[in-house]
């Protein structure tokens, strides 16, 4: 009786697994939505449509873009980790969401370690200080002078979380007065430059670098450690005297509990994607760095936890929060 029991119980366990088995082989048999936490035209949208295609050709199935904007990304992303575990809902999820926000808000409404599964790692991007081409402002030496001749009489423009701590660490590490005006999304904040309505704007390459091509926009400064192909002769913070560097990178989360067998069928053919040299040269078309793209899962993840241990740190140490 008890060898019975024995297998009964094994197999009332197989067939438990059966489903779930056969449901992560035939993934995907539908469409999969992409969920992006801010408006068409930004460099998460943009790259979420850049790659859904890509994805979209290669599993034979729809990709669908979908904006969810509002709140610093936190509407799309309480979305993606209330949504089922199957691998048809993803997050397009950016340092904004995933890094700065528990540092920067007090509510979020999800955890982006504990309600989300790094799947890989998209591209990245310097951010960028600009300012209208018609400015007096042409380097950070410039900016900080005007800051300090009108202590808060100048405005800076910013469309997500990462844009709006960068602006706040200038701030601090240059010790000037800047008022922040926030926009719900990186197209909305450029306008404002383009506009002569704020002094500088805080955005990244993807989003500007047609209208510094086009001669509307002047950039005086990048974040990055080291200066960008795309802007060679803009200088970084660190050699205009301001000592720190930040990065935006955007990856592919899926909810947590997703089956392991779909995440890695995700990753395979995300990766196989991200590394070609087709995808590579799409990439620089939008002005992204591929720089890891298409990391393994847990390499992504680790990457992930280390921003966002340092910014959480960083921001706290400094005060920075939400306005």
């Amino acid at each position: 009786m008890k060898r019975l029991s024995f297998f009964g119980a094994a197999l009332a366990s197989l067939l438990a697994l059966a489903p779930a088995a056969g449901n992560a082989q035939a993934y995907p048999n539908k469409p999969i939505k992409l969920i992006v936490g801010y408006p068409p035209g930004g460099n998460l949208d943009i790259i979420a449509r850049v790659v859904g295609q890509r994805l979209s050709e290669q599993i034979g199935q729809a990709v669908l873009i979908e904006n969810k904007p509002g709140a610093d990304a936190r509407i799309a992303s309480q979305y993606v980790a209330a949504s089922p575990a199957d691998g048809y809902t993803l997050l397009v999820g950016a340092t904004g969401q995933m890094v700065y926000n528990p540092a920067l808000h007090s509510t979020l409404g999800y955890d982006p370690v504990k309600d989300f599964v790094p799947i890989t790692l998209l591209g990245s991007t310097p951010l960028l200080f600009a300012v209208n081409a018609k400015s007096p402002i042409n380097s950070v030496k410039d900016l900080i002078a005007a800051a300090q001749a009108k202590p808060g009489e100048l405005f800076y423009s910013w469309g997500a979380t990462p844009f709006y701590a960068a602006g706040e660490l200038f701030k601090t590490m240059a010790k000037v007065q800047l008022s922040n005006v926030p926009y719900k999304g990186n197209v909305g904040a450029v306008n404002a430059a383009l506009a002569g309505d704020v002094a500088v704007v805080v955005a990244d390459v993807p989003t500007t670098l047609s209208q510094i091509q086009g001669g509307k926009l002047r950039p005086i400064a990048i974040t990055g450690a080291e200066r960008t192909k795309y802007l060679p002769d803009t200088p970084t913070m660190i050699e205009s005297g301001i000592n720190f560097h930040s990065v935006s990178w955007t990856g592919l989360f899926a909810p947590a509990g997703t089956p392991p067998a779909v995440i890695d069928k995700l990753y395979a053919t995300l990766a196989a994607i991200l590394k070609s040299d087709g995808m590579k040269e799409q990439l620089a078309r939008v002005s992204f760095d591929s720089t890891g793209s298409g990391m393994p899962s847990a390499e992504f993840g680790a990457m992930h936890q280390r921003e966002l241990t340092r910014w959480t740190r960083t921001l706290k140490e400094l005060n920075i929060r939400a306005n």
